[in-house]
């Protein structure tokens, strides 16, 4: 199953925060889908959900400053 978080609002180190709490709901094996903007939620998030285990599948632009980071449970 796949799941959608936007936190293109956020800032760090809250960006992070609620991906990790997103994950947290969802069953292993689902796929949460991260929208968030260049600069620190970008750089943080990914390497983030790598060190806690969590395997991230890509990383992609979506416009302007909003990409979107698909990560696996």
């Amino acid at each position: 199953m796949t799941h959608t978080l936007d936190i293109t609002k956020e800032h760090c180190p809250m960006t992070f925060v609620k991906t990790k709490l997103k994950l947290a709901q969802i069953a292993d094996g689902d796929i949460l889908e991260v929208l968030l903007t260049e600069g620190e939620p970008l750089n943080n998030v990914p390497r983030s959900a790598t060190e806690q285990g969590y395997k991230v599948l890509s990383v992609n632009h979506v416009d302007g400053q909003i990409h979107k980071v698909t990560i696996q449970k």
